[in-house]
Formats: C-alpha cells, sequence, structure tokens
C-alpha cells in the first residue's frame, strides 16, 4: 500500500545509490564526439537527453498503455475513502459504546441495533475493498507486462543501433575507443536505458495516478485540511530535486572512473600472456585500483547526499501527519469536518505524498537512463565524415583499379601535430603490382589506410580511375578492394563463414551455399590453407575461436588472404600480407598472391623484401616521402636507399657453400623446392589428428580428467552462503554495519509506532468534550513530530553507514576480482566462456550487482524485519485475535514475493550467458572495426548480433508471463488482507471484544507490518542479480589455477647464481581446450648458458609452444623444463619468470607513457631504476633517438593498446621493456617481424651484443636473423627434426637448406 511510509524507505535507497553509476564501464572520450566532427576535435560534456529523447527509439505500443498504471495509481487512493468511511462507522460506534458504559440508557438501548449496522457497513466497504483488489489485479498485469516487454524490446533495438552506430564510425573513432569499452557500454549503459524505459515508468504513471487522484479527492472531502497539507509539496519538491542534481553528479563522476579502469582491464586481459611474463600484476592491479578508489569516493559522497535526501524527505511527512491530526482536530470542532473526513485526507494526502516518495527512486532510474542514454545517442547520432552506411556516391559498372595519390599531406587525428605523409603523389597502375618498402613509420600502412578511405588526407586528394575516392559510394570502394592486414583478425566462427565473410557486398553474396562453397574451397587452395583445413576433424566447418586463437599464426593469415582473394576483387592490399608465415608457407602463399595478383592492382608492404621483388614497381619510402622507385633490378643497379635494404637483408653464405644465392644450381630450386612446397602443404600439421592408438598424452588426459570429475558446479550460491563471505571482505566495516543495522531497525519501528499514534488519534476523535479533543489532538501532533525526528535520525544514518559498506566492498570486490582474473593460468583464458569481452564485462557488473544487496537493499531487510517483528508484537500484546488474523496473513503476502524471487532467479540464470554471448560479438566486431568495415561487414554484425539479443528476449517474455501473474496477485493481496482486517476488526469491535484504539493498532501496526514485509520483494531484482552476481565472483575468488601466479611455494634461486641453462626433456604437449589436437611429441633441446638458441619451422610445429612452455604459461602432459637442473614447476613462479624477458610477436604496450610501459619491464622497484638504465636499454633497442625526437620525449602517451606507435615503434619499446630486466633468459617470439630491415638490422645487432652472458631462444620465420645462433632447431611435427649451426644444417641439405632456399634474395 503507498501510504506505508517504509515503502519508500526501502524502494528509494535500492534505486538512488542504487543502480550507482560505477556499474556501468563508460565509452570515456569517444561518446561526447561531436556530429560531423573528428572524435578528436575539442569535446564537451554530454549533457543527459531529454524525455523525449529517451523515448525516440521506443514503440508507439508503449504510449497507448498510460490509462493501466493510472487506474491502479488511483486505486489507492479510491481505498483511502473506503477507509474513511470505515473509520467515521467506527468512530460512531465507538461514541455509542461509550455512552452506553457510562450508563446512558439511550445508548444502551441503541447498541445491539448500532452493532448490527456497524457491522453490515464495515462488511459492505470491505467487500468493496476487495472488489479494488480484483480490479487491481487486472490493471497491475496488463502494465506491468506490456512496459516490460517493450523495455525488453526496446532495450534490444537500442542496443543494436548503438552497435550500428558503432560500426559505421570512422576509424578515427576507434583511435580513442576500445573494444572492451563498447561490449560493457553496450551491456550496462543498455540496461540502465531499459530499467528507464520499462516498468519504473510505468510505476511512475502509477504513481502521478495516486498523486493526483489522492490530492483530488482531498480537496473534495476537506480544503482547508487539504490545503494545510499542501504545504509540503514544495518542500518535498525540492528536497527531491537537489537529491536528483547531486546523486547525478557523483554519479557521472563515478562512471567516468569506472571507465578508466574498465579501459585498463580489457588491455589488460586481452594481452594477459604479457603482463603475467613480466610479473606486472602487481603494478597493474596497483594503477586499476588507483581508479576505484576514486570512484568509491565519489561514491560515498553520494551516499552522505542520498541519506540526507531521504531523512529530510520523511521529516517533512511526518511532520506533515502532526499537522493533519492537529488542525484536524480544530476542523472536526468547528464543525467543518467529521473524523471520516479527516482520515481520508490525511490517507490520501499520505497515499499522494508517498506516491512522490516512490517517485523518488523511479525518477532517479530516469535520471541514470537519460545521463547513459546521453552518451549511447550521441554516439547513435553522430555521423562521421566517412560514412560507411551512406548509400551516395558513385558506383561505376567496371573498375580498372588505377589508384593515383595527388599531393597528399595526411596526420592522424590523434595526432594532428605530426605529419605522416608530405606532399606524397603516388600512381598505381591498373593490374600492375607496386611494393611500398621503407622504415617503420614512413607512412607505408597510411598509404594503405587512405586508399582503404579508413582516413581522408588532411590535403590533396585519392583518386580511383579519376574519381576522388570521396565522390565513390565507400561500400562500393571497399568491396572492390580485398585487404589483407599485418595481424589477421579472423571472427569467432567457422574457417567457411570468415573466407565467405569476404563475398559480402559483391555479386556473389547471394549465391547458394554450393558455390559459395566452390569459392571458398577455391580460395583456400590459392592461399595454400586448404591442406591443413581438410585434415582438421570438422574441416572448413572447424570452428576458430575468439580472433581465431586455435589456429597457428601462419594458418590465421592464410585464411584471412582466402577472405581477402574470395570474391576476386580488383585491387589487393597485403600490408605485411606474409609477415605472420614460416617461410615454406610464404613461398607457396607469395606465389599464390602472385597468381592473384595478376590482372588487378596490387598494392604490398614487406619489410621481408623477398616477398616484394618480383613487382611492377617498388615505392622506397622515407619520412612520408617516396626517396626513390623502380623494379628490383633498377633500383639495384641505383645502388640507392633499396640496395642497402636488400643488403641488409641478405644472409651470409656459409662457408664452401654456395648454395644460399645463385650458384648456377637453378635446378635444385626449380626442381626440388618447387616440387617440396606442394608436397609439405599437404603434409602440414594439422590441427586435429587422425585416429590411432591411446598415446601417452592421451592417457595423461583422461587421468587428469577423471581426477577433476566433471568439473565444478556452476550453480549460484545461496543467500546466507553469499552474506557469510561478502561479509568477511569486509569484516573491518562491522562497526557500519552494527549500527547501520541499530539505526534501521529504529527506522523499522517508527511505522509501528506511527500505527499506535494514529490509533491515539483516532480515539481522540471519539471524544465528545471538544477541550479534551483538542488536547488529544495536540498531544498526537506532538508525537509526531517527535517521530519525525527519530525518523530522520535514523534513516539518514542507516542509509549512509550502509551505503558506505556497499562502496567499500564494491571497490574491494573489483580490486579482488581484477587480481584473481590475472592470477589465472593462461588456460583459463583459453576458455570461450573467459574471452577478454566477457571478463571485462563482468568485472564491470557483478561488483555492482552485489552493491544494492550488500548496501541499502540489506538495510532495508533489517528495517522491514524491524517493522514486522515490532508490528506483531504489538497486536498480539493490544488485540491478540486481530494480531494473529494479520501474523497469519504475513506467510501469504511473502509467498507471493518469494515465488517471484524463483521465477526471477531462473530468469536471471537462463539469460546471464545469452547476454554474455551478444556483448562478445559487439566487442569482437568493434575490436576488429578495420577488418569489418574492409570487409563491408557491418550489417552481418548486426544481423549476428540482433539474432543473439532474441534468444533472452524469448525466454523472458515466457518467464514473466507467470511470475507477473504472481507479482500483480501479490498486488492485490494487499487489498484483500485489508479488507478481511476490517471486516474481521468491525465483528471483534462490534462484539464488544476490542475497542477503537486496540483495532487500530492491530490494523496499522500488525497488517500493514506484513504488508510493509511483501515490501522487501521490491528488491527481487537487486536479490535475483546479485546471487548469479555474487556466486561469480566466488567462484573467481575462490579459483586456484594449477599455475598460480600468486602462489610464494616453490624454491628461489640466488640471483647471482642464475646461468641460464634451459633444458626440455621428452616434452609432450596439447592445449587444454584442444586436447585432441597433438602440439609436442617427445620434444627435448637444450639452450646451454650464454648460448643463441634458433627454432625454425612450420607455422603449428609448436614453435610458440615451446617459448610458452618455458615461460610456464602451460605446464608439458608429459616430460619436464630444466632452469640450471632444476624443474621449473619446482620453483617459485615469480621469483623465476624474473630471471626471464619475453618479446611476442604482436607487441604489448598499454595506455600510459612510454616510461610507463618500459618500467613494466623492471625487476627492482620503479624508484630505483635510473634514467640511464632506461635509456641504455632503449638505445639496445634502437628506440631512443625517436623517443627524444618525441614532443613529450619519455612522458609521451602511446594510447590504448599503443595506438599511437606504428608497429615497429611499439615492437622497439618493447624490446627495450624486455632488455631493462637484464634476464638471464632471452625469449625471442618472432621479436623482430615487425621491423623494417633497417631497423632490425640495427635491433639484431643490438640482440646479439644483449644475447651475450645470457641464453637467447628465438623463433623467427625471417632466417637471416638467427643465421648467427650458435645452435638452430628445426622443429617439424612437434619434434625436433634437425639441429646445429647454420653452416652444419646447410650442409646437411635437409629442412632446414630448403628454408634457406626459399629466402634466396636473388636468382639469375
Amino acid at each position: 500500500m503507498a501510504s506505508d511510509p517504509l515503502a519508500f524507505d526501502t524502494a528509494s535507497k535500492s534505486d538512488t545509490l542504487l543502480d550507482n553509476p560505477s556499474q556501468e564501464k563508460g565509452l570515456g572520450d569517444e561518446s561526447r564526439a561531436i556530429p560531423g566532427k573528428d572524435a578528436t576535435a575539442e569535446e564537451t560534456e554530454v549533457a543527459p537527453v531529454s524525455l523525449a529523447q529517451l523515448f525516440s527509439l521506443s514503440s508507439s505500443l508503449m504510449l497507448l498503455v498510460w490509462s493501466a498504471p493510472a487506474a491502479a495509481g488511483s486505486a489507492q487512493p479510491l481505498m483511502a475513502l473506503l477507509f474513511g468511511n470505515l473509520t467515521n462507522d467506527f468512530v460512531k460506534f465507538g461514541i455509542i459504546s461509550k455512552q452506553a458504559d457510562s450508563g446512558n440508557a439511550t445508548a444502551t438501548a441503541l447498541l445491539p441495533e448500532a452493532a448490527k449496522a456497524f457491522k453490515h457497513t464495515a462488511a459492505l466497504d470491505a467487500s468493496y475493498l476487495a472488489y479494488i483488489g480484483v480490479s487491481m489485479f487486472a490493471v497491475t498485469y496488463a502494465y506491468m507486462y506490456i512496459w516490460v516487454y517493450t523495455g525488453e524490446v526496446n532495450a534490444k533495438r537500442v542496443r543494436e543501433k548503438y552497435l550500428q552506430a558503432v560500426l559505421r564510425q570512422d576509424i578515427a573513432f576507434f583511435d580513442k575507443v576500445g573494444a572492451g569499452e563498447v561490449a560493457t557500454r553496450i551491456q550496462t549503459d543498455t540496461h540502465l536505458v531499459q530499467q528507464g524505459i520499462s516498468e519504473k515508468v510505468a510505476i511512475i504513471v502509477t504513481c502521478f495516478g495516486s498523486f493526483f487522484s489522492g490530492y483530488i479527492l482531498a480537496y473534495i472531502r476537506s480544503w482547508r485540511l487539504a490545503l494545510a497539507l499542501s504545504a509540503m509539496l514544495p518542500a518535498i519538491a525540492i528536497t527531491g530535486g537537489v537529491m536528483a542534481k547531486f546523486i547525478g553528479l557523483y554519479m557521472q563522476l563515478s562512471l567516468d572512473h569506472i571507465a578508466e579502469s574498465g579501459n585498463l582491464a580489457e588491455e589488460v586481459i586481452s594481452t594477459i600472456r604479457t603482463a603475467q611474463a613480466f610479473g606486472t600484476q602487481k603494478k597493474l592491479s596497483a594503477i586499476y585500483n588507483g581508479h576505484i578508489a576514486k570512484s568509491k569516493e565519489v561514491d560515498l559522497k553520494a551516499a552522505i547526499w542520498n541519506g540526507g535526501g531521504v531523512a529530510v524527505f520523511f521529516f517533512i511527512l511526518y511532520g506533515g501527519y502532526g499537522l493533519a491530526f492537529h488542525f484536524g482536530t480544530t476542523l472536526i470542532n468547528q464543525g467543518h469536518a467529521d473524523p471520516g473526513k479527516v482520515i481520508n485526507v490525511l490517507l490520501s494526502i499520505l497515499i499522494g505524498s508517498f506516491s512522490l516518495a516512490h517517485l523518488a527512486p523511479e525518477v532517479q532510474a530516469l535520471v541514470h537512463a537519460c545521463g547513459a542514454a546521453a552518451k549511447l545517442y550521441a554516439t547513435i547520432d553522430r555521423v562521421p565524415d566517412i560514412d560507411s552506411f551512406s548509400e551516395e556516391g558513385l558506383r561505376p559498372e567496371n573498375a580498372k583499379g588505377e589508384i593515383t595519390l595527388e599531393d597528399i599531406e595526411f596526420s592522424y587525428p590523434s595526432r594532428p601535430t605530426i605529419k605522416v605523409v608530405k606532399k606524397l603523389s603516388v600512381t598505381f597502375k591498373a593490374g600492375k603490382t607496386a611494393a611500398l618498402v621503407g622504415a617503420s613509420g614512413s607512412g607505408k600502412s597510411t598509404v594503405i589506410n587512405l586508399v582503404e578511405r579508413f582516413y581522408d588526407p588532411t590535403a590533396g586528394v585519392v583518386k580511383l580511375d579519376g574519381n576522388d575516392l570521396k565522390a565513390l559510394n565507400l561500400k562500393w570502394l571497399r568491396s572492390q578492394i580485398g585487404l589483407v592486414s599485418q595481424e589477421p583478425s579472423l571472427f569467432a566462427t567457422t574457417i567457411k563463414e570468415n573466407v565467405a565473410h569476404g563475398l559480402i557486398g559483391t555479386q556473389w553474396e547471394h549465391s547458394s551455399d554450393e558455390e559459395k562453397f566452390a569459392l571458398i574451397k577455391e580460395a583456400c587452395v590459392k592461399a595454400n590453407a586448404d591442406g591443413f583445413i581438410t585434415k582438421l576433424p570438422n574441416g572448413y566447418e572447424t570452428m576458430v575461436g575468439e580472433r581465431g586463437f586455435l589456429l597457428s599464426g601462419g594458418q590465421k593469415q592464410r585464411v584471412a588472404i582466402a577472405r581477402a582473394i574470395v570474391s576476386d576483387p580488383r585491387i589487393l592490399l597485403l600490408d605485411e600480407a606474409t609477415s605472420a608465415l614460416d617461410t615454406q608457407s610464404e613461398g607457396i602463399v607469395q606465389d599464390a598472391l602472385d597468381k592473384a595478383a595478376a590482372g588487378r592492382t596490387t598494392i604490398t608492404i614487406a619489410h621481408r623484401l623477398s616477398t616484394v621483388k618480383d613487382a611492377d614497381v617498388i615505392y622506397v619510402m622515407g619520412d612520408g616521402l617516396v626517396l626513390e622507385h623502380g623494379t628490383h633490378d633498377e633500383l639495384l643497379a641505383k645502388n640507392g636507399a633499396y640496395a642497402r635494404l636488400v643488403e641488409t637483408q641478405k644472409l651470409r653464405a656459409a662457408q664452401g657453400i654456395t648454395g644460399v644465392d645463385n650458384d648456377g644450381r637453378d635446378g635444385v630450386w626449380d626442381e626440388k623446392v618447387d616440387m617440396d612446397i606442394e608436397k609439405r602443404t599437404l603434409e602440414e600439421i594439422p590441427l586435429g589428428r587422425q585416429k590411432s592408438r591411446h598415446s601417452l598424452a592421451s592417457e595423461i588426459i583422461e587421468q587428469k580428467r577423471l581426477e577433476k570429475g566433471e568439473g565444478d558446479t556452476k550453480d549460484d550460491y545461496g543467500l546466507l552462503y553469499l552474506f557469510k563471505r561478502m561479509g568477511l571482505l569486509v569484516r573491518d566495516q562491522w562497526r557500519h554495519y552494527f549500527f547501520g543495522s541499530i539505526f534501521a531497525s529504529m527506522s523499522g519501528f517508527v511505522y509501528p509506532a506511527f500505527g499506535v499514534v494514529f490509533a491515539e488519534g483516532i480515539t481522540g476523535f471519539t471524544k465528545l468534550d471538544r477541550a479534551e479533543r483538542t488536547h488529544y489532538g495536540n498531544r498526537n501532533a506532538l508525537w509526531l513530530f517527535i517521530i519525525a525526528i527519530i525518523a530522520s535520525v535514523a534513516l539518514v544514518l542507516q542509509t549512509y553507514l550502509f551505503a558506505a559498506v556497499a562502496a567499500t566492498l564494491t571497490a574491494r570486490l573489483r580490486s579482488l576480482g581484477f587480481k584473481a582474473i590475472l592470477r589465472q593460468d593462461i588456460e583459463y583464458f583459453d576458455e570461450d566462456e573467459n574471452s577478454t569481452g566477457a571478463l571485462t564485462s563482468k568485472l564491470s557488473d557483478n561488483p555492482q550487482k552485489v552493491h544494492g544487496l550488500a548496501g541499502i537493499t540489506l538495510g532495508a531487510i533489517v528495517q522491514s524485519i524491524a517493522t514486522v517483528v515490532a508490528g506483531s508484537i504489538l497486536g498480539l500484546v493490544f488485540i491478540w485475535k486481530l494480531g494473529l488474523v494479520g501474523i497469519a496473513c504475513t506467510p501469504v503476502v511473502l509467498s507471493t514475493g518469494y515465488i517471484r524471487l524463483r521465477v526471477v532467479v531462473l530468469k536471471d540464470q537462463a539469460n546471464k550467458k545469452a547476454h554474455e554471448e551478444s556483448a562478445q560479438l559487439a566487442c569482437e566486431a568493434a575490436g576488429s572495426i578495420r577488418t569489418v568495415a574492409s570487409l563491408t561487414r557491418e550489417a552481418d554484425c548486426l544481423r549476428l548480433y540482433s539474432e543473439s539479443l532474441d534468444i533472452p528476449l524469448k525466454k523472458s517474455n515466457r518467464s514473466f508471463i507467470w511470475s507477473n501473474a504472481l507479482y500483480s496477485l501479490s498486488q492485490s493481496f494487499i487489498f484483500f488482507v485489508i479488507s478481511l482486517t476490517f471486516w474481521y476488526g468491525s465483528v471483534l469491535v462490534a462484539n464488544r471484544e476490542a475497542d477503537t484504539l486496540t483495532f487500530y493498532i492491530g490494523l496499522m501496526s500488525t497488517t500493514f507490518g506484513a504488508i510493509q514485509a511483501g515490501s522487501v520483494f521490491m528488491f527481487v531484482p537487486d536479490v535475483s542479480s546479485a546471487l548469479g552476481a555474487g556466486s561469480d565472483i566466488i567462484r573467481l575468488l575462490d579459483s586456484k589455477p594449477d599455475i598460480d601466479a600468486e602462489n610464494e611455494a616453490g624454491k628461489v634461486l640466488e640471483e647471482s647464481k642464475v646461468k641460464g641453462h634451459v633444458r626440455l626433456e621428452g616434452v609432450h604437449f596439447r592445449y587444454p581446450t584442444r586436447p585432441a589436437v597433438r602440439i609436442l611429441r617427445n620434444l627435448t633441446l637444450e639452450a646451454k648458458p650464454g648460448t643463441y638458441i634458433a627454432l625454425v619451422g612450420a607455422s603449428g610445429s609448436g614453435k610458440s609452444t615451446v617459448i610458452q612452455l618455458i615461460e610456464r604459461f602451460y605446464d608439458p602432459l608429459a616430460g619436464d623444463v630444466y632452469l640450471d637442473g632444476d624443474k621449473i614447476t619446482d620453483l617459485n613462479i615469480q621469483d623465476y619468470r624474473k630471471h626471464i624477458a619475453l618479446v611476442s610477436q604482436e607487441p604489448t604496450l598499454y595506455a600510459g607513457s612510454v616510461r610507463f610501459n618500459i618500467l613494466l619491464g623492471a625487476t627492482k622497484p620503479e624508484s630505483e631504476v635510473t634514467q640511464e638504465e632506461i635509456e641504455a636499454a632503449c638505445r639496445d633497442a634502437n628506440i631512443l633517438e625517436f623517443i627524444q625526437s618525441l614532443p613529450d620525449g619519455f612522458d609521451t602517451e602511446v594510447g590504448g593498446k599503443g595506438s599511437q606507435l606504428s608497429g615497429g615503434q611499439k615492437q622497439r619499446i618493447a624490446i627495450a621493456r624486455a632488455l631493462l630486466r637484464n634476464p638471464k633468459v632471452l625469449l625471442l617470439d618472432e621479436a623482430t617481424s615487425a621491423l623494417d630491415s633497417n631497423s632490425e638490422k640495427v635491433v639484431q645487432a643490438a640482440l646479439d651484443q644483449a644475447a651475450k652472458g645470457r641464453t637467447t631462444i628465438a623463433i623467427a620465420h625471417r632466417l637471416s636473423t638467427i643465421q648467427n645462433a650458435d645452435t638452430i632447431y628445426f622443429i617439424k611435427e612437434g619434434s625436433v627434426s634437425e639441429s646445429g649451426t647454420h653452416d652444419q644444417l646447410i650442409a646437411k641439405r635437409g629442412d632446414y637448406y630448403e628454408y634457406v632456399q626459399l629466402q634466396a634474395l636473388t636468382r639469375a
């Protein structure tokens, strides 16, 4: 019932602090982009949207259903009218009873008839209450079902529109926005918007219905009293306005801090191998905790404002009740009202006022929705200059493919002061292959970006067949281009679907599956991918995993190449297309690309010059200009920059062996190598395995599976266990909980106390003497004023104390959750359910869901229990029969709420995974935006995302049919219970078993106490979501990985005694997520202290796996890895990794300064690392001069994931970070693959120098980088095929020799 003061108390506090902003992970600057301007332009804070804008994406159905909630709202003032009539009946009968008791003969004679009439009238009015209950069920069910349904549908629409808008943006937009931000924004912000446009709106309409009908009825019944009580309204409005303003302000601040923490989490989780290899978990956690601490500080300020606002609100209300009894008594004495009218007006104003109290949290939800929608809608409304959704522009019937760049100048929007290209003029002739070579940062990739129209030049024109690219339709343009990037992006679907993405926007998009598959097969054959694909257990239907992680680098790249050429595009752009391939694969893929390039314009970038020597024209770039151009032979003859580049990449011929370069042995090349390429392609190690007897590894895997059982159950923990575990996390806050519970109990006692005073007030109205009646009225008014003060103090302290604990708990859960994620072993991150998007989203979402339950909701539960207990005791003491009826009705009210709780819990559990999967799709699309844009795959991504949202929508709708029926019934039971109480109370009073005072104490304290207990189930969403979220958090915190980065156990090596002797003996290994695939088979190799060891072999042969086993990212299934004779499984993991430095194939940098990223490699405290040490590491990595040339030097921000730097620059900083550790073992996994030839030569020399005195294990497909190795191990089919020095292996004329032949730069 709305007249229940505590209903606001519990409701308001659930939603005002409530849906704390910190549950959102913001999109940061992205959402503040100005339509039509660069995302990096001067940005202003986005103001919350208006209500009209909030509903701008909603369906028209919502506008047709205002009447049902309005009718539900008017039911309660109608009940107040019946309540007033019943009060009049009780007062009149009470007066006759008192007169009869005092010996009045007339009254005694009339008493039986009066009792009979009283019973009849009371029964009639009670029956009307029951009828209202039935009507309440119908209208509540109608409006709740319609609004929840439309809310779900419209939230789906907002999600779709937002992703559509994100995919529509130009690439400049994504220089600021991370994929993780998009994922959490699309999950948490749309949830806030959904709350604001679903049943919250219906409840607001219900509240307004109660307010207006209550006040209208009050003025009709007694305008004088109603006018006096209306003085509360301005005070309530001002209080609510101030609350909303400050809480909204703090919400925005908290949101921004959580956005920053979410950004960091996404960056770190997506590059977890680097974080663990360098032992940076504590440093990164400290930065993350800094953001969380700021958010907590803001939340505490919001709690103060929220508590203060609630306290003032209740002081006004209870003060108003005192005024009603005082002035109402005066009006009765003057003959302007009767007791029934006074109670009617009091309850009507009370209901109307409390409807505003109910309104506060719902309006807060609207405020939150408007704030969240502002950022979403700003993106939705942003029309980029390069609009992939625009249908405008020319669509020529035929494209020849001639590309011209005229006087191009360009600066990246994120770095407007640095010119990347300066007055560049180049023509790429139709049907010809052009190659771009040059140093990192010289502008090669920028040319690709401009041709794809990822960016527009700041000056000059890019033309295709004479047409300015800006005049062409963007989708048409990109459908004419096939792009293969340096780092291939595959999507989490099958190989077939990935290649089929290349057909989107072409004439074959809607062809039959058979025709499509024929094209896909042909493309894969050309790209040398068909061999390994057909050997997979599921062939072309094999799932590739998130970002294609189930494939090796070379396999991913070949699938990407197949995708690029499947539509036979007129233009082919190859940005380091073969950099991830081993020499064997590169040879045949390059041959395939050469064939594919025939008849189309091809622009290729490669640091590996052997891949571009056959180009029709080679452009040598430097500092944003073309230094020289010509064919391979012409440029060699010039003896200029290109000739010097070639010289750096020539393998030195081994003594006495000349088969490396042209020595007349062309027959060896032609007959042996060409034939072997085809043979080896067919023999390539597949990801699958053929049927065989169980191997040693298979038996070990089976044994491990049996030991673990069927795995941990994923059932949610119980509420009590959840409270216990969360309580232990904030045990130092017990004083807050203790005193908060005391004040919550005081708040709970307020309503029963009010019931006693209310009953006394009704009794006062029965007094016949005017002076005595005045005395009673004034005394009751004073009591209510005292209650107002007590309630205010109790509520402000209760609200603040519980909110403070909740803010502390939320901050700790986020910090501990992030720490626990970083603690997990790499196997954990290989699982589909632990993708970057899902983990980032959970880290943002789950603590916030627990926030409400541990804070405001918990306070409300304590408060409600106190109300029920105190009310029941009062009822039993004063009128035990009616008290028992009230207590008996309590389970009825509670049971419906409990049933709905169970139903909603089940719905949440069923939908949780589906929503995570949809968020992951959004994250994947945003994370690979260049690939999505180049494939014109935006509409396809949207279709898949929309389909993924249909599942939770359908489940939710089915579930809500029943849960809503129970909820509506619980709303009606309130009327039924009050009806029963009035009827039974009238019988007791008529039979003289009770008087008016005891009846009203029983009614107000016990019955309304029971109703109050039912109002706790307003928190069903809080409790249900908190159960699932809390269980997820506990499972994460409790999980102990096999390779525990935080484990203090294990032997700690003395720094001075570590030599760096690495040995792998009889190692068998399979990845835990792919147990059917053999990776290493009885592999044995040794790296003696101070030696340089190189691993060479085909993609997927297990080279990177060796590096990961040495880093102890995984443990072998059989066999052991040793460091200086100690099994690494016996060593302390953190200490062990301090002696190792890793430089990976794809460099990993974090948002922050250059200095910060380099210092992550330090093994000692940052304060002890000198500037000289940092500069020395940078000098060795050939990056010092570049850093010093930057305006801010070492303090230059590198952007998210190092986005402000070129690939080579990122890699050199990563190398500097590794060298700063001064490691005993240096692991180089394609460490120089991203470098141009000039940088590579210097860095390789630096690495050769750095390798002295330490063990170095390197993987490289470019053999020139490892020719000086002390031992080269050729890995084939998971074992060592042959080993020796470069010269020895060349002499063997085996596998390695053939690899060397394939990299020969020249042929006669």
